[in-house]
């Protein structure tokens, strides 16, 4: 693996673990980052950009390249069933809006930013074994024991690091069996537009720009094609399948010498878009604090942050999903009167995040 200026090692090279890789090489601390896959992800997966990602992004030079490429979203618009009955216009002005790229367009520009800087990625290299010493963490690495002062696991949900740290992955899995599709439908309606469809039963359907001809469709149903209750003409099919949520976080998102970040230390359902946005927040914050010297403060301020985030996903899930027909109704009423007065602009600010 090739030699670096630093003794940091990023364990995951999602966008969370690229930008904790590309904040500390820009910071001067470029860190050996490993990849288990045997080379950079071609799946969309995550695809929400919100302002205070792109402000995260912005010094390094990756925020202009992912803005040239993303799809700004112009309108939330919601429905039951056919039935339009709110729009929320994603707009904040000074150019705080909601950008929508793939997830593997977003890693794209955040690994040629980091190679600017001098840092890399090295796929193909498992981290097999962790052990956090006093003044160093051993780790095994595709079977080679090596040294660093200090590790960073941003390697996901079935984190390695997190399961070596020993700490507790506390929360529930959620019943439904979701899916997701994404697909080419050039005849698709306002396709600048998120639309979210609901329908009997809490059935739901979102569909999110990717591209000026490509669509992510998300559903708590196992079939999201299948479900979404108006015609769309799908050319191709890039990718399909179900998938299980839980709504869990970890306990401690560092000891002395090993932090997590991303989806190591929390998860939640996708309802808010907020998952990726969080694990770029994450990342931000503990390279800056590598550079400050407060790591002691890392738990403390992003385990009360995941905890905001989980809290607000979980309570829109549950309005927009769950309860009967009558509860739902009465709050699809509630959403189109706020909509329509003038709070919107500081709703758009809630679902923005500025």
């Amino acid at each position: 693996m090739n030699g670096v200026s630093s003794d940091i090692l990023v364990v995951g090279a999602g966008p969370t673990g690229l930008t904790a890789a590309l904040e500390l090489a820009r910071l001067g601390m470029v860190p050996t980052v490993i990849d288990r896959r045997e080379g950079p992800s071609g799946l969309s997966r995550a695809v929400g950009i919100i302002p205070p990602s792109m402000d995260i992004l912005a010094p390094s030079g990756a925020a202009r390249a992912i803005r040239d490429e993303a799809v700004v979203i112009g309108q939330a618009q919601f429905h039951a069933g056919r039935f339009r009955f709110a729009s929320l216009t994603l707009d904040h002005g000074e150019g705080a809006q909601l950008l929508a790229l793939p997830q593997d367009r977003t890693e794209h520009h955040l690994r040629v930013a980091l190679e600017r800087y001098g840092g890399r990625v090295d796929y193909g290299q498992a981290l097999e074994e962790l052990t956090e010493r006093p003044d160093h963490v051993e780790v095994r690495i595709n079977g080679e024991a090596r040294r660093f002062g200090h590790v960073i696991g941003a390697d996901g949900v079935g984190s390695r690091v997190r399961a070596a740290m020993g700490v507790g992955f506390e929360g529930y899995d959620l019943p439904e069996t979701w899916s997701i599709a994404d697909v080419e439908a050039p005849g698709w309606r306002e396709p600048e537009n998120f639309q979210g469809f609901f329908g009997r039963q809490g059935r739901t359907v979102i569909v999110i720009p990717l591209a000026a001809t490509r669509f992510r469709l998300i559903s708590n149903t196992p079939d999201a094609l299948a479900t979404l209750p108006v015609p769309m003409e799908v050319e191709r099919v890039y990718r399909a399948g179900t998938f299980r949520i839980s709504v869990r976080q970890v306990t401690a998102y560092a000891t002395a010498r090993v932090f997590l970040a991303g989806d190591a230390a929390h998860c939640h359902s996708p309802v808010g878009g907020r998952g990726m946005n969080l694990g770029i927040a994450d990342a931000g914050d503990l390279a800056a604090r590598f550079a400050s010297g407060g790591l002691a403060g890392y738990h403390a301020a992003r385990h009360a942050e995941g905890r905001r985030v989980i809290e607000l996903s979980e309570r829109a899930r549950k309005a927009l999903m769950q309860g009967g027909a009558l509860r739902r109704g009465m709050f699809y009423g509630l959403m189109a009167v706020m909509m329509s007065l003038p709070i919107q602009r500081r709703l758009a600010g809630q679902v923005l995040d500025v």
